[in-house]
């Protein structure tokens, strides 16, 4: 029958418990331990194992001359200071720079309260111009509703009148006096008209106006987006 041989992890396991039953170590306690094996197998593990429990032997103490150690510490010194100098310009960069981004942060929100403020200033005029546009539109309407009433009633009368003067009396006289009240009328008509135009203008002026408020707001507003960007950012 062919002998069996032994394992590394056999061979370690007797000797740990060899080991720690105070016994010595040997490749005959070992086999007997086991059992089995030849000296040459358990010679080859145990080697094994003894290395692994080598302790490296602690390095014989070293005596520094005074003088080499005070230099040796110097060196140390400086060249830890030359070491760190980049390090330190590199923090102070970085301060500095934190500075001015603290800065640039409070001059944004001086901007910001600057342009809200313009905007709310430019939000009141525009709701002002809008009344004074819907008032005069109001008072637009109200003349053109009078002047056109005004008319018919002139016509109306000068007409009436005219029938009943000429029912009365054809003379030239008479007829020349129509004419110039029919003038005056005609004179008085444009006045009306005129001023009717004048109204109609200033309203336009009072659109015009709104308009450009409302430009001006889309301006502000557009600037205090790009305001805002430009903190976020």
């Amino acid at each position: 029958m062919e002998r069996k041989e032994v394992t590394s992890d056999e061979v370690t396991a007797a000797a740990v418990s060899l080991q720690n039953d105070g016994k010595q170590v040997t490749i005959d306690a070992v086999r007997d331990f086991l059992g089995a094996g030849s000296a040459t197998a358990i010679h080859k593990h145990l080697s094994g194992w003894r290395a692994s429990q080598a302790k490296a032997p602690e390095p014989p103490p070293v005596a520094i001359p005074d003088a080499i150690a005070d230099a040796l510490g110097s060196w140390v010194r400086q060249y830890a200071e030359e070491a760190g100098a980049a390090n330190r310009d590199a923090l102070a960069q970085s301060a500095g720079d934190l500075e001015a981004l603290l800065a640039a942060g409070e001059q944004l929100e001086a901007e910001r309260d600057d342009v809200q403020a313009q905007l709310a200033s430019a939000s009141a005029a525009r709701d002002q111009a809008l009344a004074t546009a819907a008032d005069r539109s109001e008072e637009i309407e109200r003349l053109t509703a009078a002047l056109r009433d005004a008319r018919q009633v002139a016509t109306d009368a000068l007409v009436g009148k005219a029938k009943d003067r000429l029912a009365i009396d054809g003379k030239d006289s008479q007829l020349a006096d129509l004419r110039s009240q029919l003038e005056r009328n005609v004179a008085a008509s444009a006045a009306e008209s005129d001023a009717r135009l004048a109204a109609e203008m200033e309203l336009i002026g009072a659109v015009t106006a709104r308009d450009s408020f409302d430009a001006e707001i889309r301006d502000l507003r557009a600037q205090l987006d790009a305001a805002k960007a430009q903190r976020k950012a």
